[in-house]
């Protein structure tokens, strides 16, 4: 999730309706311009016991970030605690209960990228064998109730952990025992944007299909292969999902902007505190009429910051994130941007994905969605068979545009490799949860414990 990264200057007032909507034109980047941010998180535990460390305790999340700026990295505080590091490959942030994420920096091409995760994963693995601390790689807690999590000095999760119960019965599961693998990706103009938006969402069941890796909670199986993504759809109504007007004639930039502005906020940052607006109508706050600030309009920061409170599948800010996958193993997480730059970034590929989509309803496409959490490439397909029978489809056409982009590392291989976890994937017809749970059920024995020799990084 964000994190203020410095105090800012503030940003201009917002006056009008379409400085909203210009916000995202601003996103807008020639072909030559469009780069690659891969976001991924792990979870964090104690080697000796698998406890999840807190932020003060000696060797805990305080103590890692410390140990990460031997390498660079700048410390970011929040009333005096470090809550996250800027550096030269982006920024490393902490998620509700101490997850730890990379939020790369946008970078030219893949092969760009699984060096920056390259780096990440050395350092954290180098700090976590002096502070006695390991990384999983999965898309859920395998073995810890909510209770046993610690919560991270954040001001936003304050608000966040008192709302979430409210609007959802699955919200703070989604806060304190998940982690993801994301990729944000630009745009040329408002008809790309659009264009990358629908195959992003229609094609994302896929991606979670794919990425599937969170069949347990609390120690046993919990009946699906991606709970992650089950998580979600009892979260927040008024802020997650399939978003069915992105697929309307003449979506674009104002359009979302509507969507936004009826998404309830969450908070509004001043002078370096969060300041409690959870419910509270952005509408109103144009207005001048925002209770817990009487009489001030928002600025463009306030703006950005409410974008940043929305989880569809796929969100637009200045650039478009791509949502669906599970956390997973250090090969996979290459593998996610791979997907998604083959199938966006070349636009005989972007065609070739959306004429494979384009004539799905929008009941087919949450139905879709709906049944791949438990199921993922089993799930129902429209107009019949498995989503397992378009995988190889999509990886070919996520290949092509890969191979067309022709950008090559200095030893002269090209980004098409980094498709071959997910081409395993398909031609094993096994998701990695379905191989943790055959582990589970045989050479395990039953004991998820077992997980942590096997999926941590």
């Amino acid at each position: 999730m964000t994190t203020k990264t410095a105090a800012e200057q503030r940003s201009p007032i917002i006056e009008s309706r379409d400085q909203l909507i210009a916000s995202f034109a601003r996103g807008e980047k020639p072909a030559e311009r469009w780069r690659i941010g891969t976001e991924h998180e792990k979870f964090v535990y104690r080697t000796a016991d698998h406890r999840a460390p807190s932020y003060d305790e000696p060797g805990g999340i305080r103590d890692l970030l410390a140990d990460l700026t031997r390498h660079g990295w700048r410390p970011v505080e929040e009333k005096g605690h470090v809550i996250a590091l800027t550096g030269a490959d982006g920024s490393v942030s902490l998620e509700p209960a101490g997850q730890f994420e990379l939020s790369g920096a946008p970078l030219e091409n893949l092969h760009q990228t699984c060096a920056e995760t390259g780096r990440h994963l050395a350092q954290v693995k180098e700090a976590g064998e002096r502070l006695g601390v390991g990384f999983l790689g999965l898309g859920m807690w395998p073995d810890k109730t909510r209770a046993e999590l610690p919560v991270m000095p954040k001001g936003r999760y304050e608000i966040m952990r008192r709302h979430m119960p409210r609007v959802g019965s699955l919200g703070l599961d989604m806060m304190l025992r998940t982690c993801t693998i994301q990729v944000n990706l630009d745009y040329a103009s408002e008809t790309d944007m659009a264009q990358k938006f629908r195959v992003g969402l229609a094609l994302q069941p896929l991606a979670t299909a794919l990425f599937a890796n969170s069949p347990f909670t609390e120690g046993k199986p919990n009946g699906f292969l991606s709970y992650r993504s089950h998580i979600w759809s009892d979260t927040d109504p008024a802020r997650t999902g399939m978003l069915p007007f992105v697929f309307e004639d003449g979506f674009g930039y104002e359009r979302y902007a509507d969507y936004m502005l009826d998404v309830p906020m969450y908070f509004v940052y001043r002078e370096g505190r969060y300041i409690d607006a959870a419910g509270l109508s952005f509408r109103d706050f144009l207005k001048g009429e925002l209770s817990v600030l009487p009489g001030e309009k928002p600025t463009l920061d306030d703006w950005n910051d409410h974008l940043s409170t929305a989880f569809p599948e796929v969100r637009l800010k200045t650039f478009l994130e791509m949502r669906g996958a599970d956390g997973g193993p250090w090969g996979r997480i290459c593998a996610l941007p791979a997907l998604w730059v083959g199938l966006l970034y070349h636009q005989t590929a972007l065609d070739a994905a959306w004429d494979l989509v384009k004539d799905w309803s929008l009941d087919e496409r949450q139905a879709l969605r709906d049944a791949v959490p438990k199921l993922a490439l089993d799930a129902p397909l429209p107009g019949g068979g498995r989503l397992r029978d378009i995988a190889g489809e999509v990886l070919d056409i996520a290949h092509a545009g890969l191979a067309a982009r022709a950008r090559h590392d200095g030893g002269g291989a090209d980004e098409t490799g980094f498709l071959s976890p997910l081409r395993e994937i398909v031609r094993s017809g096994k998701v990695p949860a379905e191989l943790l749970l055959e582990r589970y059920h045989e050479a395990w024995q039953g004991d998820v414990r077992r997980v942590y020799d096997e999926a941590s990084f």
